[in-house]
């Protein structure tokens, strides 16, 4: 009987250890499954986490938001290259004017609001400029003969006075082939100078619907400076083109002289107006020698601007051949290209800003006196 039961109870602690045994095999086995799971669901997570980052590591090419914003959209829209990097030229001057004018409202300057103003109008100028405005584009470049006026072969800056100019610039004779080229810049240049005024003075007409509607006699005065100020700038711009207008008569009945100082648009448009702002003959002369500076930068920007041009044609001829190690090769020159002509924009735009502030500023000084 003792041996029955010691044979029964050696058989239980078997039986036992045979259970505890294939539930520790059990166990070790699914450890890995326990583990590859916390492994996978952490991974998994933090891969999901690290894709936020991925996509914050797309440079933000300017401090306001707003600016962003238009950037971003001008991605959307596909601009062409050139005119693409003129936007980022114009918006970091926006951006340096703007960063600016904050420092001054913290120092309590610019109390009516006038460079306000003046930053918001440049902003809205971009905006039609570029077509971001939200509306389509009906501010034909008028001149006053151009409301008669329609479209005919051979017609190049959309306004009938300059159409004809060219044409006979162009078959008068007295231009070399480079003549020819500069001529157009000039002709171009005083096109673009119609559209942004055009564009300002529909800004100016909206913005006085707007101000009619003021609440108090001094916010009413506050306004009313603002606009009279930017009726004086429209003013400005008026007489600016009326100069240019005559300028590119008497160039295209006479050809380029040759003691011509400059031959790009915005550089002779500097000397003339240093000349008529009374400065001495040394400042002058010093002048002369920094618009020469500033012409060979604004040649070696439009250099780099045809580079561009001719980059991103041969990017796009590239990406139809389907060769992937090709594509990212020209893909990187080409991004690398249009990076340094927008450099060189900035540098530029604001290499003018700062020639046309001294002008301005040394005339005033020489007025006062």
């Amino acid at each position: 009987m003792c041996s029955r039961f010691r044979l029964f109870n050696a058989c239980l602690q078997k039986n036992h250890m045979t259970r505890n045994m294939k539930t520790s095999r059990l166990c070790v086995a699914f450890i890995p499954f326990l583990c590859y799971g916390a492994m996978g669901s952490k991974y998994s997570r933090e891969m999901n986490e690290h894709e936020p980052p991925a996509e914050e590591k797309k440079t933000v090419e300017f401090r306001i938001a707003k600016l962003n914003q238009v950037w971003e959209k001008a991605l959307r829209m596909q601009l062409p290259p050139v005119r693409l990097a003129e936007l980022h030229s114009d918006l970091k001057i926006q951006e340096k004017d703007e960063l600016q004018w904050k420092k001054l409202k913290a120092e309590g300057m610019d109390e009516n609001g006038e460079k306000e103003a003046k930053l918001r109008r440049s902003f809205s100028v971009i905006l039609a400029k570029y077509g971001m405005d939200g509306k389509k584009d009906t501010r034909h470049l008028e001149s006053n003969s151009l409301k008669d006026h329609e479209r005919q072969e051979g017609d190049t800056f959309d306004d009938p006075r300059l159409d004809k100019l060219w044409n006979k610039a162009k078959t008068s004779g007295k231009f070399t082939e480079e003549e020819l080229i500069s001529l157009r810049r000039e002709f171009q240049h005083h096109k673009d100078k119609i559209h942004e005024y055009n564009i300002v003075m529909d800004t100016i007409s909206r913005t006085e619907e707007i101000h009619k509607n003021v609440i108090s006699p001094s916010e009413g005065d506050n306004k009313e400076n603002v606009l009279h100020q930017k009726h004086m700038d429209l003013k400005e711009k008026m007489r600016s083109l009326n100069q240019g207008f005559e300028r590119l008569r008497k160039l295209s009945h006479e050809g380029y002289s040759e003691d011509s100082e400059f031959k790009e648009p915005r550089v002779i448009e500097l000397w003339d107006m240093a000349k008529q702002a009374n400065l001495s003959d040394d400042e002058l002369e010093s002048l002369k020698e920094e618009l020469k500076h500033f012409e060979t930068k604004v040649e070696k920007h439009q250099h780099y601007q045809e580079q561009l041009e001719l980059s991103h044609q041969k990017l796009k001829h590239v990406e139809s051949l389907g060769d992937k190690e090709h594509i990212l090769r020209n893909r990187e020159k080409y991004n690398n290209l249009a990076e340094k002509t927008r450099e060189m924009g900035y540098k530029m735009k604001k290499h003018m800003q700062d020639l046309t502030s001294k002008i301005m500023r040394n005339g005033l000084h020489h007025n006062e006196l």
